[in-house]
């Protein structure tokens, strides 16, 4: 039984949320972002659907952005209870270079306005999932795929933040500040910012915490958030927060093992389903660095079904970006 107290959060591991079309989710998020596709496998859960992990070069916690394309599926409904937007670092001098480039490609974007004096460029990816391009954050370029088309200057960055949305914002702050040992820095509007306890370089330490009491609740799917995971170290922290976390009134499940790190869930009291997810063992566990994502990669116990797997997914061509 593990002994001592927990480790304060770090900040994001990763973010899932659940789309449409899995080509054209690759082509978004390949071709237009310019993140790497550095793991395709699918959901353990679900071996009938795709999952796809984008990230930097490495796959790095704090940076990875991953996918449930299900093919058709209805529409995901905003409200309360869910990541509502997800926010992506980017450069102080690449706003300009972003808005070009979108303008180019013709995806549609909102002008850039100011939060907490940053620069916010909100977007759409092909199902609705709000995406930001927030210029601030970690200024450390971070190396992108060999071969992007993406000057390394303006490359996204891993994650600045993610945005929770929440009808009484109470029992989640008290979640975040007293339990899971974010920092409240500050607060504007209808949100308060939270920071992990990563170094100020590291990229997705930023929570904001949003109050929306007349949202209805969130509806799940093509478009929404299912899970935001949150780092911590190893599987010694994992199994502290395990025992931890129901003596503070959050019921988890079982440790499970996600083959590129270990986890367990919970939803938060304001309705938001989280993750705690080990930082490794990582994604160059079935993959050499320089080949991550160049196949469909299956754990050990589904390995067997491989044939039948492979013919109940679709198709899918690997893009490059876009220029």
């Amino acid at each position: 039984m593990p002994a001592g107290p927990v480790p304060p959060i770090r900040g994001i591991h990763h973010i899932t949320a659940v789309a449409g079309d899995a080509q054209a989710n690759l082509d978004f998020h390949v071709g237009i972002l310019g993140l790497r596709l550095v793991k395709s496998t699918v959901n353990f859960d679900d071996p009938a659907t795709y999952h796809f992990y984008f990230a930097d070069h490495a796959g790095s916690p704090g940076t990875v952005l991953t996918y449930f394309p299900h093919g058709p599926l209805r529409r995901h409904r905003p409200g309360t209870g869910e990541v509502s937007a997800i926010g992506l670092a980017i450069g102080e001098a690449s706003i300009g270079w972003w808005i070009d480039r979108l303008r180019r490609l013709d995806i549609r974007h909102a002008a850039p306005v100011t939060r907490f004096d940053e620069s916010v460029i909100a977007l759409e990816d092909p199902d609705g999932t709000r995406l930001e391009l927030i210029a601030g954050g970690a200024e450390a370029p971070i190396p992108v795929d060999a071969g992007s088309a993406l000057p390394p200057a303006h490359a996204i960055r891993g994650f600045h933040s993610a945005t929770l949305t929440v009808a009484a914002p109470g029992p989640t702050a008290h979640l975040l500040e007293a339990i899971m040992g974010m920092r409240a820095v500050s607060a504007e509007a209808d949100r308060t910012r939270f920071v992990g306890a990563a170094d100020a370089a590291a990229p997705g330490r930023t929570i904001d915490l949003r109050a929306a009491p007349d949202l209805p609740r969130a509806r799940p799917g093509a478009g929404g958030v299912h899970h935001i995971a949150f780092r911590v170290p190893d599987d010694d922290a994992l199994a502290r927060w395990h025992q931890a976390l129901p003596d503070a009134g959050h019921i988890t499940t079982p440790i499970v093992d996600r083959r590129y790190f270990r986890s367990l869930y919970f939803r938060e009291h304001g309705g938001v389903l989280f993750e705690f997810a080990t930082d490794g063992p990582g994604f160059t566990r079935d993959e050499p660095l320089d080949a991550l994502g160049s196949g469909l990669r299956l754990p050990e116990w589904l390995e067997a079904r491989r044939e039948a797997i492979e013919r109940s997914l679709p198709a899918i061509a690997r893009p490059q970006p876009r220029l």
